[in-house]
């Protein structure tokens, strides 16, 4: 069980391997956990690795997709329902959480649930106990782990008085943030070479290798859509490529758009979290113990965030942490405070190649 969790997070670099300890160390208690980062990211395999590290493991892993149903449904597939209480329910059903009594339960995209919904929620949170639907009482009690996961901002959406801040500090006991894989593209090959495997085999395709150019315009390519993204693009080139190895043509536009855009000033790209972090530290003058170490502490950024508001420093400052130190607004006497915290989170970037 363990060997199987580890070859779903694919990849060698810092991140992934900071994320996979941290999925053990997690997965030895019993807390919720809420997993945040952008759609495509591998969010569930996260929850399912969890479930798979920990004590329960034995037991059933229940996923719920919140924004796969309208607000009925939902209730309806969470705590059940009773014959009757409503138009199709011809029997009585158990609800997921009922089925996962003992096991684990994957919320996904909790963000999407509506103020009622959640408030169902909460409720069973704080008592353990299952109210189904249409039943008149005789509630059931049920120990289930709950692991909920959001691509959705949930500090804007309580701003808004779209999400229950009480539910957020419920379910953010343990936050684990996916890395996007833009922050972490020394794992693309690794990838590329894991889905090859699996649909070359699945499609009995005559495909062997990828060539260097079009390996070059993949690792280049920003993938908005994530890993998921990938491996789409990996099963479509299996099927539609016309010789034994995968070419640069073979690509699609904008695949191959990003090859040739990749390296344009960063003030083309889209604009990123650490984008943001840099304006609040150089526009707005706010220090980096204010506006970064907090949010990064707080596990709302990750390590690839920090860096590369280090890394525009460096570019900034010609490759000086002295000179960074003071645009990022801290005191003279902090230097080395800031130094041994880059040192400590495996956040310092090497200066040279920016003198």
């Amino acid at each position: 069980m363990r060997a199987r969790a580890r070859v779903d997070l694919i990849g060698r670099s810092a991140e992934i391997v900071a994320l996979q300890e941290e999925i053990e160390r997690v997965a030895r208690s019993d807390a919720k956990v809420l997993i945040t980062g952008e759609s495509g990211v591998g969010k569930e395999i996260v929850a399912r690795s969890i479930h798979t590290l920990s004590p329960r493991a034995a037991m059933p892993f229940a996923p719920v997709n919140c924004a796969g149903l309208p607000e009925t449904l939902l209730e309806s597939e969470l705590f059940g329902h009773v014959k009757g209480s409503f138009t199709g329910a011809y029997r009585d059903k158990p609800g997921k959480l009922e089925t996962a009594h003992t096991g684990t339960i994957f919320l996904d995209e909790v963000g999407e649930m509506t103020l009622r919904m959640q408030g169902l929620l909460l409720r069973f949170l704080e008592t353990g106990e299952l109210q189904k639907v249409g039943a008149d009482g005789g509630s059931r009690h049920v120990d289930v782990r709950v692991v909920a996961a959001t691509n959705r901002n949930l500090h804007e959406l309580i701003a808004q008085g779209q999400f229950r801040d009480d539910l957020y500090y419920r379910l953010n006991v343990i936050h684990i943030i996916v890395p996007p894989l833009r922050d972490r593209r020394e794992d693309i090959p690794e990838l590329i070479a894991h889905f090859l495997g699996r649909y070359i085999a699945a499609n009995r395709s005559s495909i062997t290798a990828v060539s260097p150019s079009a390996m070059k315009a993949l690792s280049a390519h920003s993938w908005p859509g994530n890993v998921r993204e990938l491996e789409n693009v990996i099963e479509r080139l299996v099927v539609n490529a016309k010789g034994t190895q995968i070419e640069f043509d073979d690509l699609s536009p904008d695949v191959k758009a990003q090859d040739t855009i990749s390296f344009k000033p960063r003030r083309e790209r889209r604009r990123t979290v650490a984008d943001d972090l840099y304006k609040r530290l150089t526009d707005d003058r706010e220090s980096f113990w204010t506006a970064v170490y907090p949010l990064f502490m707080e596990r709302e950024i990750t390590r690839g965030n920090v860096r590369d508001v280090v890394k525009k420093g460096l570019e900034e400052a010609r490759g000086n942490y002295k000179i960074v130190a003071r645009l990022f607004n801290m005191e003279s006497r902090d230097y080395k405070r800031f130094l041994n915290f880059l040192r400590k989170h495996d956040c310092q970037i090497p200066f040279k190649e920016y003198r």
